[in-house]
């Protein structure tokens, strides 16, 4: 009993604030209690943003002072503050940055022609804010094209995360500490198998979870390989 009466002491300052959803989503979230509980002491709790993601949609779902906020996301990319509506009015100050070759539109005479490939991309943000980032990645993904194999795609993915990665020494947060990438993954859904790098091991990892007993209730831990694996080939 006194844990369902935190639960409904906490209702409140979830409501649910949809963008759009359907009504099963809005059932399942309605039921969300999100607390300031930290998970460990070494982990405080932080604002934190998720987005739900299958071939066929995304959303996006953030925990505000008022409740939890639920948004359709096209774009398909997602980064830290400010929140998601920010992003996506944001974004569209880049409408003219394009992928194809710059044209003279300056003088609608042809006066000038560019001096180097790419300058399509003038514009196109290059620092390390949540902001930038997040048109840079947005840019490169919607972009971008690849093979239709799995490795193709897998590392198409890594390559499109690798546009927005965090070199230490470069984001400094406090005197000799540095903001870096940790680490990148990503997961095919209909297979089960989770891919990831590291700040210290760019090869790609996998673990198959079908190779396991889904059924079982055995906690299963796997090794983090967090050395640079380099293959010498001579």
């Amino acid at each position: 009993m006194e844990q369902r009466r935190d639960i409904e002491n906490i209702k409140p300052a979830c409501r649910l604030i949809l963008a759009s959803a359907s009504p099963r989503r809005r059932e399942l979230l309605e039921r969300i209690a999100v607390t300031d509980e930290p998970f460990s002491e070494a982990l405080q709790p932080s604002p934190m943003h998720w987005m739900l993601a299958d071939s066929s949609q995304c959303l996006v779902i953030e925990q505000m002072a008022d409740g939890l906020h639920l948004y359709d996301n096209p774009i398909g990319v997602l980064a830290n503050n400010p929140p998601f509506p920010f992003h996506r009015e944001n974004i569209r100050q880049y409408l003219n940055v394009t992928a194809e070759p710059a044209q003279d539109r300056f003088s609608g005479q042809e006066l000038l022609s560019p001096f180097s490939r790419g300058m399509g991309g003038f514009g196109l943000p290059g620092d390390l804010s949540s902001a930038s980032r997040f048109v840079r990645a947005a840019f490169v993904k919607l972009n971008s094209r690849s093979a239709e194999g799995e490795k193709e795609s897998v590392s198409q993915f890594f390559h499109i995360l690798g546009s927005v990665d965090q070199q230490r020494g470069c984001c400094e947060v406090a005197d000799g500490k540095y903001e870096i990438t940790l680490y990148t993954s990503c997961c095919n859904a209909s297979k089960g198998i989770y891919y990831y790098t590291t700040y210290e091991n760019h090869q790609i990892q996998a673990v198959d979870m079908h190779r396991e007993d889904l059924d079982g209730d055995t906690l299963r831990r796997y090794p983090l390989i967090n050395e640079e694996q380099i293959h010498v080939v001579n």
